[in-house]
């Protein structure tokens, strides 16, 4: 067990687990500007001053995740395990604090970041990837509910915890997104890619606007692709934090998936006069 600093970047929305339970992976970036994982997490189980946000300092009790080969992956000493947030990193200066961090080893050739997931001496599992272009943003219907089996082992467990929480105060699972989203992109080589966009902001943004519009599924779409296409992509100095899956890190030909945006506005030249 080691107490370890990390500076949170990313949150995946919400899964449903094998174990039945509901987890978000966790990922910063160390004092030294190394990757970490931390999964897996019970993240709206834990009590509201533990809720730490992106780019808060946290410090927490890790152990490397045996059962993952990947390098980056650490896993909280236990399910109780304490996240005590320490401070938190503003945008003040077009990020430049955040950037410290975040960007010390960016990307931008596909075939190299792949070639070094699929090496198993680098094995990396989790990246800063700055595409050349994006070329479009794509929204695909999915499964609209979660596996009835893991939600029914949920809400057991909801009940024989309620006997010791106050009933006023339940858990309930987060709702299935019923889209995936995804950006086109080239790298530096002209490489071109569809990756997924798993991060909670994207789900978050998707619920959102469709509460704004009364439920009206396209409008709340629509919103998303503005969002991330017309804003992220074309008006921001957009990185991507690209993460893999530990089932098809090796399988797949590309494994990574986006798990966060690295999005602050472009910085206008400097004059010459």
């Amino acid at each position: 067990m080691a107490k370890k600093k990390v500076l949170i970047t990313v949150k995946t929305y919400p899964t449903i687990s094998g174990k039945y339970d509901e987890l978000v992976c966790t990922a910063g970036f160390l004092e030294d500007g190394t990757w970490i994982r931390i999964y897996p997490v019970p993240f709206r189980k834990k009590a509201y001053d533990q809720q730490y946000k992106k780019y808060d300092w946290v410090e927490i009790d890790l152990d490397k995740n045996t059962a993952d080969f990947r390098p980056e992956s650490y896993r909280p000493h236990s399910h109780d395990t304490e996240f005590d947030i320490l401070g938190h990193i503003n945008t003040e200066n077009s990020w430049e604090e955040r950037r410290k961090y975040a960007l010390g080893n960016v990307y931008y050739n596909l075939t190299e970041l792949i070639a070094d997931a699929h090496n198993k001496d680098i094995c990396t599992s989790l990246a800063v990837f700055k595409a050349s272009s994006i070329l479009n943003f794509t929204v695909e219907e999915v499964e609209r509910e979660w596996d009835t089996k893991k939600i029914a082992a949920l809400e057991k467990e909801r009940k024989q915890m309620n006997l010791f929480k106050q009933p006023e105060d339940p858990f309930e699972v987060v709702n299935k997104l019923p889209y995936k989203f995804s950006y086109v992109l080239e790298d530096n080589q002209g490489t071109r890619s569809k990756m997924m966009i798993e991060d909670w902001e994207i789900g978050q943004l998707y619920w959102n606007c469709l509460r704004r519009h009364e439920g009206n599924e396209a409008k709340a779409v629509e919103d998303v692709r503005k969002k991330y296409f017309e804003d992220f992509a074309k008006t921001k100095d957009l990185y991507l934090f690209l993460g893999t899956t530990q089932l098809f890190h090796y399988k797949s030909k590309n494994p990574f998936m986006i798990i966060g945006t690295f999005h602050p506005k472009l910085q206008s030249q400097l004059s010459l006069f």
